[in-house]
């Protein structure tokens, strides 16, 4: 029997704006397949919705909004278990914004219960000052993903994990990260997928996030090199995955 899918994105998929060759391939054998797949993704900036219009825009579609999780929904959906009604200061995007609004968490900087941070693009120190002295007057760390950096054309960028350091080194406490690699974000994955983690691969371009929750989650785990992780970096980490391509394009879905 094939195995579930599930599969990153930035790196994965695409750096930035621009399709990793084999991509489209891919996705068309995960359409035309048996086995039920998910996009996983750490990527908090952008809705279900946004994704699903980026990939038609960059020439892959059939997909639904329904194929991906965020770990801006997972960050919100682990929240709301936490605690049913609460106010929250973000530093991030749109994205994560409109998933801390779906469970009803409002928005405010007054004394919020959590300071919930992830990648934005326009950070400001202001917005690092105002994190600061809300979470040195109590309100709870919350991280939605700890990627340093993030693979687009050309090279990398600063990611999440960036300001979440410039945080911790201000205020001495470290978050609570939610996205990859806490086994949180697999569980909810394989729920939604309906599969067992032993039925299931994940695949993606870091060694750090991806193939250590997929390794720890008990997937066989697939590394693409066309991300941030090189063949050469896999011997600095003290597992290993259980394949290893250079980009989805490669991938044999029945031979994994």
């Amino acid at each position: 029997m094939t195995k579930s899918i599930i599969s990153d994105m930035d790196g994965v998929i695409y750096r930035g704006k621009q399709l990793i060759p084999g991509a489209t391939e891919f996705v068309d054998r995960l359409l035309a397949g048996d086995a039920p797949f998910l996009f996983l993704t750490n990527n908090a900036e952008q809705t279900p919705l946004d994704l699903k219009l980026k990939l038609e825009h960059l020439g892959i579609k059939g997909l639904t909004e329904d194929n991906f999780i965020t770990s801006a929904m997972a960050t919100a959906m682990f929240l709301k278990n936490q605690k049913e009604r609460a106010t929250v200061y973000v530093v991030g995007g749109g994205g994560l914004i409109n998933e801390l609004y779906n469970v009803g968490y409002s928005i405010s900087e007054s004394n919020p219960d959590y300071v919930v941070v992830a990648k934005s693009t326009s950070f400001t120190f202001e917005q690092m000052k105002k994190a600061v002295r809300l979470i040195d007057g109590g309100a709870k760390f919350i991280g939605t993903n700890p990627d340093m950096i993030d693979p687009v054309e050309g090279g990398n960028e600063p990611a999440a994990g960036t300001i979440l350091a410039a945080i911790a080194a201000a205020t001495g406490k470290q978050p609570y990260i939610v996205g990859k690699p806490n086994a949180l974000m697999m569980t909810l994955a394989t729920r939604k997928l309906g599969v067992h983690p032993d039925n299931a691969v994940m695949v993606g371009d870091r060694m750090d996030t991806d193939i250590v929750g997929g390794m720890e989650a008990g997937m066989t785990t697939a590394l693409v090199l066309s991300g941030v992780s090189t063949r050469e970096s896999i011997e600095h980490f003290p597992y290993k995955p259980d394949h290893v391509f250079n980009n989805v394009g490669e991938i044999d879905l029945n031979a994994l």
